[in-house]
This record gives structure tokens, sequence and C-alpha cells, in this order.
């Protein structure tokens, strides 16, 4: 762990802005991205616990944590972190994912030490009181009963449990109503005291900024709670558990819903895999927009399905593929049907070179259009860091997606969607419905 304070410049944009990096000696990363002709600032903590670092008996508690620590703080009460930013005109928010969890706050430039002060007393300082833990307890479960009433957003659950089973990467971010309800205020607070650490965060910032005055503040917030000294690492052990490579699942979730709702796919590639922008390329052509093949067939040619589309999901050591429709029950045999052929078909001929070249040019457009505001941008050095090995430019990424070539395209096709395919569905169906739906 370093013993004093690093601090690099990792990039500079004329046409965008200079991205800094500074490594405090708690360990806390602090990156920024000062871009002076914007107006505002978007700061986020970002922590590397998610879901997957959670044992069966704690499933929920990274999500429960989310809530519960803008509820109140030694120096704040929950109305004061929420007006505070509301009456700088900013927004504070907060989400969980499966290997990191995210807090953070959008403000005008010249409201940005606020911004640091509240975010970063609320992640290192919460009190999690037993009656905020019972009031939350009960908006959590109303949070799971109203997903639990999306279908189309449930199947996709569905899929990566019968992926990943019981391990932690198949099981629902927001845990499950007895995981819930048995969770107690001493599990979740140390849970909280065990895993938030400096090591295990990394603090972004993007918009018009000075680096060095944000690192001041940040290193004066995290005094503060007490997070000034070098500490040992957070514990991470969960994170070490093997992933399942399951396929052939079939999983069928019986509900009474106006639509059929499937996803059909596979295990796909890791977060670093050599071959992520290619797969990202074959994604657009197979399902990624109006143009591509699966939406043509389903939805243009055919009417079956409104919402048709594939996906690609990554993690640090595994990775999801599937294709999602939503269609008439009495339609998704020939969905399934039309689904399953145009895989075989691109798995065995691959795609044509217009093809790629369009699905690059997706990929590139969705890269350079999602950095117009700074809070994407500053998801983006979060996340660079967090997650990745290094930190790469926006050129840097279109580089690579340039570098794509149609064979490894079809090389992708080839390898990825011969693999054997697990079904997921959500419907008035039973079991044996699909028991010859994988082949």
């Amino acid at each position: 762990m370093a013993s004093r304070t690093l601090t690099q410049t990792l990039s500079h944009d004329p046409l965008g802005g200079t991205v800094r990096r500074t490594v405090l000696p708690n360990g806390l990363r602090i990156l920024t991205e000062s871009i002076p002709a914007m107006r505002s600032v978007s700061f986020g903590v970002w922590v590397g616990i998610g879901s997957r670092d959670e044992t069966p008996t704690l499933s929920g508690v990274s999500h429960f944590l989310e809530h519960l620590l803008f509820k109140g703080t030694k120096r704040r009460s929950a109305l004061d972190i929420s007006s505070q930013i509301e009456a700088v005109g900013g927004e504070t928010n907060a989400f969980t994912a499966k290997e990191y969890t995210c807090y953070y706050a959008r403000v005008l430039d010249a409201d940005l030490p606020l911004a640091i002060d509240v975010v970063c007393d609320l992640v290192t300082d919460s009190v999690l009181t037993e009656a905020d833990v019972e009031t939350e307890r009960g908006v959590i479960l109303e949070e799971i009963a109203m997903h639990d009433d999306e279908p189309g957003d449930e199947v996709h659950d569905v899929f990566t449990e019968a992926i990943y089973g019981n391990h932690p990467l198949g099981r629902q971010i927001s845990g499950t109503v007895s995981s819930i309800s048995a969770l107690s205020r001493k599990q979740i607070d140390g849970f909280y005291r065990r895993r938030y650490q400096p090591s295990t965060m990394v603090v972004a910032a993007a918009g018009n900024l000075d680096h060095a005055k944000v690192v001041r503040a940040v290193r004066a917030a995290f005094d503060r709670a007490g997070f000034g000294d070098p500490a040992a690492p957070a514990d991470r052990r969960s994170r070490t558990t093997r992933v399942p490579a399951r396929s052939g699942q079939v999983v069928v979730r019986n509900k009474d819903t106006e639509q059929a709702h499937v996803v059909l796919g596979c295990v796909g590639y890791p977060r670093q895999h050599d071959n992520r922008f290619a797969l990202g390329a074959l994604n657009n052509v197979l399902g990624g927009g109006m143009s591509s093949r699966l939406f043509q067939q389903i939805r243009e040619q055919r009417g079956l399905a409104y919402s048709v589309y594939s996906f690609t999901s990554q993690y640090s050591d595994s990775g999801l593929f599937g294709v999602y429709a939503g269609c008439a029950p009495g339609k998704v045999e020939e969905v399934l049907d039309i689904t399953r052929a145009e895989l075989a078909r691109v798995a065995a001929d691959g795609v044509s070179d217009t093809e790629v070249e369009r699905g690059k040019g997706m990929l590139k457009g969705a890269v350079v259009l999602g950095l117009e505001d700074t809070g994407s941008r500053m998801s983006r050095l979060g996340k660079g860091e967090l997650l990745y090995d290094e930190m790469l430019s926006v050129d840097d990424v279109l580089r690579r997606v340039d570098a794509v070539t149609p064979e490894m395209v079809r090389e992708v096709a080839a390898e990825l969607l011969a693999r054997p395919m697990s079904l997921a569905v959500i419907g008035e169906f039973d079991d044996q419905d699909f028991a010859g739906a994988l082949g």
C-alpha cells in the first residue's frame, strides 16, 4: 500500500479535459477530469463491493446498505442530506451492481465542495439506526414486489440464475423477501464496517474543477471519519469464489402475464477478454438496433414481438450473452425457433463485412455520444479505475473498435454462438412446455 500521496496526469485532451489520478496513503484513489467548458460537476464515490460479495445469509445487504447510508450520519439527518443538495439545484443518488456500488451527486461547479462533503459523509460516517433499518426494510420489500410485477425485468434475473445457480452472481442484487426480512442491524453494520474501506473505494469527479482542491476536500472528509491512516485491505474473501459455467438449463417461472418473456443465451466473456470489442460489434449485428438481424426477422418481417434485442453482461471473471423477446404466449415457440436458427446461421456462416462496419459504428457512437455530460464522464473514470487494469481514453477505445476486423467477429460468432444455450421463461407455462426447447 502506498505510504505517500502520489499524483499523475493520465491524459490530456484539448477538446475534452485533463484526467489526473492521486493515490492517498490510506489507499484511496481519486480521479478527476477537468473540463473548463462545463458549468457543472459530477462527483461519485465508487465502492468495489456489490452483491457478489455477499454470503447467502447476507443476500441483498449491499443494496440494503445503499438505502441506509442516505438515512443519516453523525452530522446530518436524512432530510439534511437531500435538502442541502437540492437547495443548490443539485441531485444525489446511488445504485448497487453485482461487483460495485456507487454514490454520486451532480451540482453546479461552485457547489462542488458541498457535494464532496455530503457524499463522503454519508459513505464514511453513516449511523445506521435500528429505526432506519426497519423503515428501509419495508421500502426494499416494496421494491422487490414492484420488480416482480415487471416480468420483462424479472426474466433477466431468472436467466442469470439459470446460468450461475446459487453462486452470488446468480442471486438478485436486491436479495429476496426472506433474506431481507431476516437481516439484522448488526449484520448490516458489520458488513459496512468490514467492507467499506478506502482500499476498496475510488473517488471520481468530472466537470469544471481543480484536481488539487478536490483531493484536499476528499482527504479532509475521509480524515474526519477516521480514514486518514493506512489501513489493512477490506474483507473481500467471497470474490474468490469459483464461478460455475452452467449450460443447458431451462427455467420456467409460471406467472399470469399478458405476454410471455423469454431469454435465450449462454456464458459470455469476462470484462477484460481480448475479444470484448469484437463481441460488442457482433451483439449490435444480432440484436443491437432496428437494423439488427433479430429485430428485422422477428419484429419487422413477421410482427411476432414488440421488443426483441440481444445483450451482453461482463463481470471480472465471467460474462453473459443473451437474446430477449416479449411476445404473445402462442408465439413463443416460433420466436424461439427463429432465434435459434439465426444464431446457428451466424455461428456457421458468419456475418458480412457491411454488417461488421455497421456494428462497429454503433459501438463508436455509443462511446462518444455517451460522454456528452459530466455524469457519464465521471462514471467512465470510476469504472475504469475500479474495474479495469488500464484507463483507456476515448481515442484509445475508438482505436480498439477500429482494429476489429470482420474475421475477428466471425471467429467470435463461431465460438460463442456454438456454446450450449440456457433458457429462461416467464408466463403461463409449465416446465414440460419447453422440454425440447434447446434441441
